[in-house]
């Protein structure tokens, strides 16, 4: 994405890199699919809130739940930057890797098919014809690109080198390398876990006066294992550097020639979330969090407070069962989220609708994610206390720069809360832009139709309440070319036919639609 002085993530990370997702869900008849989301094409920023917005049906839920993995996503890319490659060693670097001849050749395929298909469109006049071949050369591109992405993001320019059979040999030496110390990490970790307890008991003692329960010699003993680990670790390292080493050196002649270095600068140090297996997904799951919309029904009522923030801490190995330093960790996440420190030991029966809500966002918090879905997570309280959750998410960004999708249908609460907002129709994205740019110059003919159907109370504000008329398609068999064309006053032959692309129509500003509405004044 492009910067500019109205981008208010400028010079931020990009934490998640969305492209073309898909998520179908099949239907009992043979063929048929809900197309819940039907290309999604965004980036998400560490540190900013991106607000979703959409009719009831329009897919908002079901893009949270894939970016998340919670539904393994149909299609397309969903590039993950909060640990590196190396950090996970994902399964699909050695598969890859092994079927690189393969892959290239399919991908040489599919470049000869887009050329081709290119070529019918270049030659065919305009009108209906050409409109339908539009897709058909957008499908072509896409299946090329996927192929090219698959390859160079984990190996560069070397999809363009001829004899890569050297490069191929370092390229799974490094990843042999990754997957020990990954091993090695996870063992250490355990050990640093029980060296922790240990401590705590001790210093617990000492202040009580009375003896430890861990002998002093067993603590040393812990530090040298982790001493141990360190050395390994180290070791590790150092081969992993001197692999990279060598294969700099391959790189070297052929810097110099520009399709090499086009293809090296698509290498990519994010994880593909969408070719992770269900054990590696796992292990992301303390990093992506959920926050769920009924806070009646997502708390387990046999359960007590501390139980429910409790179980996502043991399952990620931040404290062994029955850990008196778990219980203190759990006493201060529920204070941050505006609990009482004596609810830990009471049952989701006992609170009311908002302070299950808290509950919630502290079990979400507690794991220390890097990114949180907040799926409607306020519509089923009431007004009074939906500014008060709204306010605490808010607070807590601030204090650890935690990144959001707040996912709402009520543009008042996505306007307050949101950096940038994302509208979505069945299933696409139709526009992005700043909150403050989408509110005062909607592009799309369907934005400004939900902007026209916010109530006011204000009788000097020049602006006539309209209900956006027509009912949604259906998701299982939408229309053709732009989805909203059957609700469209700006309607023309090629909306019918062309499915519109995602442009930069202004800086940061982003539309999918044949006809943007002109920029106001």
């Amino acid at each position: 994405m492009q910067t500019s002085s109205n981008n208010p993530n400028e010079g931020k990370k990009v934490l998640l890199r969305v492209s073309n997702l898909k998520q179908y869900f099949p239907l009992k008849k043979k063929g048929l699919f809900v197309k819940a989301n039907d290309g999604i094409t965004l980036d998400i920023y560490e540190g900013e809130t991106f607000g979703l917005v959409g009719e009831s049906g329009c897919g908002k839920s079901t893009l949270g739940r894939t970016l998340l993995q919670l539904y393994r996503q149909t299609d397309g890319r969903t590039m993950y930057y909060g640990r590196t490659l190396d950090e996970v060693a994902p399964q699909y670097i050695e598969k890859t890797l092994r079927t690189i001849d393969k892959r290239r050749a399919k991908w040489h395929e599919l470049q000869k098919h887009a050329q081709a298909v290119q070529k019918e469109y270049d030659a065919m006049p305009d009108g209906e014809a050409k409109y339908k071949k539009r897709n058909d050369l957008a499908h072509a591109r896409k299946e090329e690109n996927d192929a090219l992405l698959d390859m160079a993001n984990l190996i560069g320019g070397f999809v363009a080198v001829k004899d890569i059979k050297e490069p191929m040999t370092l390229f799974l030496r490094e990843y042999s390398l990754s997957k020990q110390r990954q091993k090695v990490r996870m063992k250490r970790k355990k050990v640093q876990l029980d060296l922790d307890d240990a401590a705590f008991a001790a210093e617990k003692a000492e202040k009580e006066g009375k003896k430890a329960t861990t002998p002093r010699q067993k603590m040393e003993g812990y530090q040298k294992i982790l001493k141990v680990f360190d050395t390994t670790i180290e070791g590790i390292d150092a081969q992993i550097a001197a692999v990279r080493k060598q294969l700099d050196g391959l790189r070297a002649p052929h810097l110099e020639d520009p399709e090499f270095a086009r293809y090296e600068a698509l290498r990519d140090e994010g994880i593909d979330l969408a070719r992770l297996t269900y054990p590696e997904i796992r292990m992301l799951r303390s990093d992506l969090q959920l926050i769920f919309q009924d806070p009646y029904s997502s708390l387990n009522p046999r359960m007590t407070v501390g139980n429910i923030i409790g179980e996502g801490l043991l399952a990620h190995g931040f404290f062994k069962r029955n850990d008196e330093r778990m219980q203190q960790y759990i006493v201060k996440t529920m204070e941050d989220a505006g609990l009482a420190s004596y609810f830990l030991h009471r049952f989701p029966h006992q609170f009311s609708g908002g302070q299950r809500q808290r509950i919630g966002i502290a079990r979400s918090l507690a794991v220390k994610p890097k990114f949180v879905v907040c799926d409607e997570a306020v519509s089923a309280l009431d007004v009074s206390i939906q500014s008060q959750i709204i306010n605490l998410l808010y607070d807590l960004k601030q204090q650890s720069n935690l990144p959001y999708l707040f996912i709402t249908h009520d543009l008042s609460v996505v306007k307050y809360i949101s950096d940038r907002i994302g509208v979505m129709y069945l299933g696409n994205m139709v526009e992005l832009a700043p909150t403050e740019e989408l509110f005062g110059n909607p592009k799309h003919p369907y934005t400004e139709a939900l902007m026209a159907a916010i109530p006011t109370t204000d009788i000097d504000a020049d602006k006539e309440l309209r209900i956006l008329e027509g009912d949604i398609p259906s998701p299982v068999n939408p229309p053709k070319g732009c989805k909203f064309h059957t609700r469209c006053a700006h309607c023309t032959e090629i909306c019918k036919h062309a499915v519109p692309e995602w442009v930069e129509i202004a800086p940061n500003h982003f539309v999918a639609c044949h006809h943007p509405l002109e920029t106001k004044e």
